[in-house]
C-alpha cells in the first residue's frame, strides 16, 4: 500500500525545484560549497535511479553535517518515509545523534525536533519512526539470527544510509558491540553486505577512504573530495614534511651473531628465558621493531630526540598523538616518555595511554580517557595502538609519532586524518609528522587503497573484547558458551608446562574444572569472573609456550643517526627549492595561472589559483613544505604564499611575508587617496580579507563576506563608482612590494 500511495516522479520533481539556501543558512545547516555539491550530486543519482551511491569525503570535512541535509532534502520532498543510518561502531552511532540533536536546521529546529528519530538504544521499529540509528551488530542479529516474534520487512526503511563504509575492512581489535557474530573479514564482509541487501531500499554510503571491497558493494564515488582539495581550499591543514628520525639500529638493523645468547620474552608466562647459543645468525629491521623484538634502546633514542620538540606543557602547541605496536609497546613508551619528561618536571598526567585496555577494558572508562584527551589540558601526549585512528575527533592534534609500520593505506590515512581538522583554539597552521620507521616513505608510491588483513580465526582476546561490550543476558551468555566452547577446543593441545602454568594461575584448576566452576555460576558473576582470568586464555591461545610465539629482547645500544625532514625526490631543502623552481622556470609558458601570477595577478581567479596549487601539489609542491624548506635554508622566520613563492622562483623577486606583502600594498593605496571614514573602514575589510586569501577581483565582492553587505554595487557606491581602480592599484602594489 505505501509503494502504491508513493509518487517517485513528483518527489523527484520537487528536489530539482526545491533551491539549496536552507543548507547555506548561516544560522542553519551552514553548508560549504563543497557539501551542498555533494548534495546535488548524490539527489541526481537517485533521481536517475540509482540504488546505490558512494560519497567520499575526507575526513574531517564534515560528512555528518552533509548528510544531515541531504536526508533532510529526501524526506521532506517526500522522496523517502523511513531512513536507516547504519553503523558499525557504537561510537560513531553516539557521533550521529549528537549531530542530529544539537545542530539547528529549519526555524532553529533540529533534525530530533522535526522528526521521530530512534537512538542507537531504543531496538524496536514502528512505522511512525522516519530516522533509525542502528549498528550494523544489531541488525546482523534482527535480520540474520532472529529469534523474536517479529521479522524486519525488507520494505521497511526505504533509504539506508551507512557511515564509515571503510570501517568493515579494517577490522582491529579496539571495534566493539557484539563481535561474537562474526570473527574473521570474509565472515564480516558477507554479512555486513548480506545486511546492506536485505532491505529494498537506495543505500547511500560515506567514506573518507574508499576501499575495493566498498567499492564492489557500493559502486566508484559519485563524489570525491580529498584531503588535498581540502587543504588547498582552506578547510583543513596541511602536514609539513614529515621529520624521519633514523638511528643506528633502524639504519642497520639489530643482529645477534651466532654464538650469541639471545634473552626471550614470553608473552604469555610473561617470563623471560636465555636461549641456548644461537646457531646462526638472527636480524630484525625496523617493521619488525616491538613486534618481533623488544628494544628498549631504540625507542629511548627516538623518544628523546622526538621530546626535544615537544613540549607537553604547552596547550597552545597543541596535543601529540603516538601510534604504537601493541599494548605492551604503549605501556613501554608511556615509562620512557614518563622518565624523559620527569627530569624536567613534567607533571605524570600529560602523557597517558589510551588503547582497549585502559580501566581494564572497561568501555565506559575507555570513553572517560578520550573525553580527557579532547576537553582537557592533560593529557597532552597520548600513546594508542588503533583506538584513535577514526571516529575521535581532537582538533588540537598537531604532531603525530609513528613508532609502528602499518601496510594499509587506508588505515595510515586515517591515522593521519586525526591531526588534519583546523583548530583556531590553538591557531593551527598545519600538523606534524615523526617516522621512525619509514612507514611514510613505505606507503608513499601506493595508488591503490589496500584493506587490512584480519586474523582469520577468533583468539581468545577478541572474545573477552567482545564480553566486555555486551549488554543484555542472551548476548553475555552466548559469548561465554563461545569462550568455554574454545577451551574445550585448546586444551587438548596444552603442553605440559603452559598447563603447569595454568593450574598454577586458575588456583589449582585444570582447564576441565574450570569450565565446570564457570557453568556453575550464576551469568553475572561468571561474566566477571571469565575477564579477572584473561592470563589464563592468553595460555590456551598460545597453544603453549611454543618458541616461534617468544619475542626476542634486545638492549644492543643504540644512536642517533639523522633527524631530517622528507621532501620526497629532493631529500634536502636546497634540492627541493632548486626543483621547485627548475619546475616553474620550465613551465612559466606552458601553465597560464603561473604566467598569470607574474604578471598580471589582478586577472587571477580563485578557480585558476586552486587549479594551480592542486598541479603543483600533484608535483609534490605544497606551500607549507616550501616555507619549511626556506626557513631551513635561509633561517629566515617569514611564511610567504604560493604567488609569493612562484615570483621568487620565476622573476628573482624579494621573498617577504604574505601578511607584509598586503599591508605595504595597502598602506600605499591608503597614501595615494583621500578616503573617507567609510571607505577606510572598507579598505580595513578588504586587506582583512587578503590576509587570508589570495585573490581579489571583482568578483569577490559578490562571494562570502562582501556578498552578505550588498556586493560590489554596494561597496562600488561607497568607493565612489572608483572600486574596480582601487582593485586594480592593491593588485599592482602587491607584485612591486618584492621588486
Amino acid at each position: 500500500m505505501e509503494l502504491l500511495e508513493k509518487d517517485i516522479a513528483s518527489a523527484n520533481q520537487e528536489l530539482k525545484d526545491t533551491p539549496y539556501d536552507l543548507l547555506r543558512d548561516r544560522d542553519g545547516l551552514n553548508l560549504r560549497s563543497y557539501q551542498i555539491h555533494a548534495v546535488e550530486v548524490a539527489e541526481g543519482a537517485i533521481v536517475n535511479g540509482e540504488k546505490t551511491i558512494l560519497l567520499s569525503m575526507a575526513t574531517g570535512t564534515g560528512k555528518t553535517r552533509t548528510i544531515l541535509g541531504l536526508i533532510y532534502r529526501l524526506i521532506s520532498a517526500k522522496r523517502f518515509r523511513r531512513v536507516l543510518f547504519l553503523v558499525d561502531r557504537t561510537a560513531l552511532g553516539e557521533q550521529a545523534q549528537d549531530v542530529f540533536q544539537d545542530v539547528k536546521i529549519e526555524d532553529l529546529m533540529t533534525l530530533n525536533d522535526i522528526y521521530n528519530i530512534k537512538n542507537l538504544e531504543e531496538k524496536g521499529f514502528d512505522k511512525e519512526t522516519r530516522i533509525q540509528i542502528a549498528t550494523v551488530q544489531s541488525m546482523v542479529k534482527r535480520i540474520l539470527y532472529n529469534e523474536e516474534d517479529t521479522m524486519l520487512a525488507v520494505s521497511d526503511y526505504n533509504l539506508i544510509i551507512v557511515d564509515e563504509a571503510h570501517r568493515g575492512y579494517i577490522l582491529d581489535k579496539e571495534i566493539s558491540d557484539s563481535e561474537f557474530l562474526y570473527r574473521d573479514q570474509k565472515d564480516y564482509v558477507s554479512k555486513y553486505r548480506a545486511v546492506i541487501e536485505y532491505f529494498d531500499a537506495v543505500k547511500i554510503a560515506m567514506t573518507a577512504t574508499p576501499a575495493v571491497h566498498t567499492t564492489e558493494i557500493f559502486g566508484k564515488p559519485v563524489f570525491n573530495y580529498t584531503y588535498r582539495q581540502a587543504v588547498i581550499d582552506g578547510w583543513l591543514v596541511d602536514h609539513d614534511a614529515p621529520h624521519i628520525i633514523e638511528t643506528k639500529l633502524s639504519k642497520e638493523d639489530i643482529v645477534f651473531e651466532k654464538g650469541e645468547t639471545v634473552p626471550i620474552y614470553d608473552p604469555v608466562t610473561r617470563e623471560i628465558t636465555n636461549s641456548d647459543e644461537l646457531e646462526d645468525e638472527l636480524r630484525f629491521d625496523v617493521e619488525k621493531f616491538n613486534k618481533q623484538v623488544i628494544t628498549e634502546p631504540f625507542n629511548r633514542t627516538v623518544l628523546e630526540e622526538i621530546a626535544r620538540d615537544i613540549d607537553p606543557e604547552a596547550p597552545e602547541q597543541g596535543k601529540t598523538l603516538i601510534y604504537a605496536v601493541d599494548d605492551q609497546h604503549a605501556d613501554l613508551i608511556v615509562k620512557i616518555l614518563k622518565e624523559i619528561y620527569g627530569e624536567l618536571g613534567v607533571d605524570n598526567n600529560a602523557i597517558m595511554k589510551i588503547t582497549g585496555r585502559v580501566g581494564g577494558g572497561n568501555k565506559k572508562k575507555v570513553q572517560e580517557a578520550i573525553k580527557r584527551f579532547k576537553v582537557e589540558d592533560y593529557p597532552s601526549v597520548v600513546v594508542t595502538v588503533d583506538l584513535l585512528t577514526t571516529g575521535v575527533d581532537v582538533p588540537e592534534i598537531s604532531t603525530l609519532v609513528f613508532l609502528r609500520r602499518v601496510k594499509s593505506r587506508i588505515l595510515f590515512e586515517q591515522m593521519l586524518g586525526r591531526a588534519t581538522c583546523l583548530c583556531p583554539k590553538i591557531k593551527k597552521t598545519h600538523f606534524e609528522i615523526y617516522d621512525a620507521v619509514g612507514v611514510y616513505e613505505s606507503l608513499e608510491p601506493v595508488n591503490t587503497m589496500k584493506p587490512v588483513v584480519s586474523n582469520p580465526s577468533a583468539s581468545f582476546e577478541d572474545l573477552l573484547n567482545g564480553l566486555a561490550v555486551v549488554q543484555s543476558e542472551e548476548e553475555v551468555q552466548n559469548q561465554i558458551n563461545m569462550i568455554l566452547a574454545k577451551v574445550q577446543r585448546k586444551k587438548r593441545n596444552l603442553s605440559g608446562k603452559a598447563g603447569e602454568h595454568f593450574i598454577d594461575l586458575s588456583g589449582g584448576l585444570d582447564p576441565t574444572q574450570f569450565i565446570q566452576k564457570i557453568q556453575g555460576m550464576k551469568l553475572d558473576e561468571a561474566k566477571q569472573y571469565v575477564m579477572d582470568n584473561d592470563r589464563l586464555f592468553r595460555i590456551l591461545n598460545e597453544g603453549g609456550l611454543n618458541p616461534h610465539r617468544a619475542v626476542v629482547i634486545s638492549h644492543k645500544e643504540d644512536e642517533l643517526v639523522g633527524h631530517t625532514r622528507g621532501y620526497g625526490r629532493g631529500m634536502q631543502p636546497k634540492d627541493y627549492l632548486e626543483e621547485f623552481e627548475s619546475y616553474v622556470q620550465s613551465n612559466l609558458n606552458r601553465i597560464a595561472a603561473l604566467n598569470i601570477v607574474c604578471t598580471r595577478p589582478s586577472e587571477l581567479t580563485r578557480e585558476s589559483l586552486k587549479s594551480l596549487k592542486l598541479e603543483l601539489d600533484r608535483e609534490g609542491f605544497t606551500e607549507q613544505q616550501l616555507n619549511t624548506a626556506y626557513r631551513e635554508m635561509s633561517s629566515e622566520e617569514i611564511t610567504a604564499d604560493i604567488s609569493s613563492f612562484i615570483r621568487r622562483h620565476a622573476i628573482g623577486s624579494v621573498l617577504m611575508s604574505h601578511e607584509e606583502r598586503i599591508k605595504r600594498a595597502v598602506d600605499k593605496v591608503w597614501k595615494n587617496h583621500d578616503f573617507s571614514k567609510q571607505e577606510l573602514n572598507w579598505l580595513g575589510r578588504i586587506e582583512k580579507h587578503l590576509l587570508n586569501e589570495s585573490v581579489l577581483n571583482v568578483q569577490t565582492f559578490d562571494e562570502d563576506v562582501f556578498r552578505d553587505n550588498g556586493g560590489y554595487t554596494r561597496i562600488n557606491k561607497v568607493f565612489r563608482g572608483n572600486l574596480e581602480t582601487i582593485i586594480r592599484e592593491i593588485s599592482l602594489y602587491r607584485l612591486r612590494a618584492g621588486a
